[in-house]
């Protein structure tokens, strides 16, 4: 069973006196940062000179500097920039200011299982990752809820690593969810898979075959959009308040008749073996040596691959029947 941490888990008072320093300002970052500062932290945001973000964070009320003054003057420095711009960072701005009984912490695994940042001795080395884009987590920490999260532990110099990062993951709201103990390991590999096989790759690459699947047989363009893409959020809604079940009650037998005889057919043996090499490829290191390689290549083909793919006809056809439903609010990339 799972070790799970709730607010009587976890004391604040293990952030007294220390300086918090949250460096980016993106999604996770400025969740982080306004939630910290509501919970009576004393928090100052790490940016790079020019950063568009700086004057956001300003703007919100907090205190910003560069990335290597704010780590300089910080016990606990939380570094929550892209996981391919970490690794420089951490060389120009942290390192040098990261001395011994400082926690350096981490809402993903990726720079530190991959060994792209190795941290050295006499510092704790923790991570606090919250299950939710950062708008989430603090739009529910604003209605007084929480996001579940994770936490765990990479290096104890100072024997208080996890009472430290279990009073963060309360200060921005997690314990009042639940927060499970893992390691960075398991955090790193689990999320890199869901993110490939389901979450991002599995899903839009289904909708966008099955969106191409009718409209090549003659189907109209805007029909497929609704029937792969649009109605997708009404089925995970379901899933994601009562799981698979309830999701398969609340539809018709129509649709639950569907789900056992065209389920086997979409996801076959070669499927399920095609994951395990992907989780494979994870596990050895293959993929992130790859997706480095690609940033240090400039992204050629990566930026290839997204120009392509915002450029496809269910996108075109999305972008078109989203501005008739004003109340989807809308957006854009």
């Amino acid at each position: 069973m799972a070790t799970v941490y709730y607010d009587k888990d976890a004391d604040l008072s293990a952030l007294n006196g220390k300086k918090i320093a949250i460096i980016g300002y993106g999604s996770q970052g400025h969740a982080h940062a306004l939630n910290l500062r509501d919970s009576g932290m004393d928090v100052r945001v790490g940016l790079y000179s020019g950063s568009p973000s700086w004057t956001k964070a300003e703007d919100s009320g907090l205190t910003v500097m560069t990335s290597s003054a704010a780590a300089a003057e910080a016990d606990i420095i939380m570094i929550l920039a892209p996981d391919t711009s970490q690794a420089a960072i951490y060389k120009e701005s942290i390192a040098p200011n990261l001395t011994p009984g400082k926690t350096l912490m981490f809402s993903h695994g990726f720079n530190v299982r991959y060994a792209q940042i190795v941290p050295p001795p006499g510092v704790d080395v923790s991570l606090v990752a919250p299950k939710a884009p950062g708008h989430r987590v603090r739009e529910l920490f604003v209605d007084g809820m929480g996001t579940p999260g994770l936490m765990a532990v990479h290096q104890d110099a100072s024997g208080n690593a996890a009472a430290t990062a279990l009073a963060y993951a309360k200060a921005i709201g997690c314990t009042r969810a639940g927060v499970i103990r893992t390691t960075f390991t398991e955090e790193t590999e689990t999320d890199l898979f869901g993110e490939q096989v389901i979450l991002c790759g599995g899903v839009s690459h289904l909708i966008e075959s099955a969106f191409n699947t009718l409209v090549d047989a003659g189907y109209q363009p805007e029909i497929a959009y609704f029937e792969c893409l649009h109605e997708l959020k009404l089925i995970v809604d379901l899933i994601y308040q009562g799981g698979l079940n309830y999701m398969r009650y609340s539809v018709s037998d129509t649709a639950e008749h569907g789900d056992y005889t065209a389920g086997p057919r979409i996801v076959t043996d070669q499927t399920r073996e095609t994951m395990k090499a992907i989780l494979a490829d994870i596990q050895s290191g293959a993929y992130a040596e790859g997706w480095i390689d690609e940033n240090a290549q400039g992204r050629p083909w990566f930026n290839q691959r997204r120009a392509d793919a915002r450029n496809a006809q269910v996108e075109q056809v999305g972008r078109d029947l989203r501005k008739m439903m004003p109340w989807l609010n809308p957006k854009e990339a």
